[in-house]
């Protein structure tokens, strides 16, 4: 761990405790083990965990410097990245983490009580049917996603949850930048607004990877976001 410890400061400035230290070593103990009876994530060896997963969740913290989400929205959280390893860097923030696949989100639900992690919310749904709850909509600071879609797909996701001044944060690779200017005609359709990228550099990872970092500007029309499947089929 002494290397994630030193990375974590070096590249995001994160300081990391005894305490997260800990959390972060049943977390991988628990991923390892699961993985080997359910397929929860393609990186399945310790140095990938550290670099892949926790460095990279903890990548998330240039996108808001000093100033941590209050309530934050993990969408398509899969085993949980990067809404857990950010919860343990900031143990007041309320987190929801979102996930279709059952098991994923009952490994989400396992972490959580193990850990002992308070006001966290695992919900076993769709983006897009979370979006028209009222509880949900327009209700978070910051939504996040990693992975989960193209970003005018994303889009329709994530900016339904914000409310207005909140910031959709999508950790994205190479493909980033073209994304985030395909998109802008549907950011600006939900009520978003392209603010900037931000580039990560992960220790051995060769390809590029960004944050792409959209303001909630105006409310999201009260059609988006459409039924389940439509973004991905017709997307804005």
């Amino acid at each position: 761990m002494e290397n994630l410890i030193r990375e974590a400061l070096s590249l995001f400035n994160v300081h990391l405790t005894g305490r997260h230290i800990l959390a972060l070593a049943a977390y991988e103990r628990e991923l390892l083990e699961w993985n080997q009876k359910f397929n929860l994530t393609a990186i399945r060896d310790v140095e990938s965990i550290r670099t892949k997963h926790f460095l990279d969740s903890f990548s998330c913290v240039q996108a808001w410097k000093a100033n941590p989400p209050l309530r934050l929205v993990d969408v398509g959280t899969g085993a949980g990245f990067p809404g857990i390893p950010l919860k343990i860097l900031y143990p007041a923030m309320q987190l929801t983490l979102v996930e279709s696949v059952g098991k994923k989100a009952k490994f989400c639900q396992h972490i959580v009580e193990m850990l002992g992690l308070e006001h966290v919310c695992v919900i076993h749904t769709r983006a897009e049917d979370l979006g028209r709850k009222a509880e949900h909509r327009e209700s978070y600071d910051w939504a996040v996603a990693r992975a989960v879609a193209n970003l005018n797909v994303l889009s329709e996701y994530l900016l339904p949850l914000v409310k207005v001044n909140g910031t959709v944060l999508a950790q994205k690779g190479e493909s980033g930048p073209a994304e985030a200017q395909s998109a802008e005609k549907a950011m600006k359709l939900l009520g978003g607004k392209l603010r900037k990228l931000i580039p990560v550099n992960l220790p051995g990872v060769a390809d590029d990877r960004f944050l792409v970092l959209v303001d909630k500007v105006a409310a999201t029309p009260p059609k988006y976001p459409r039924a389940a499947g439509m973004a991905t089929k017709m997307p804005l």
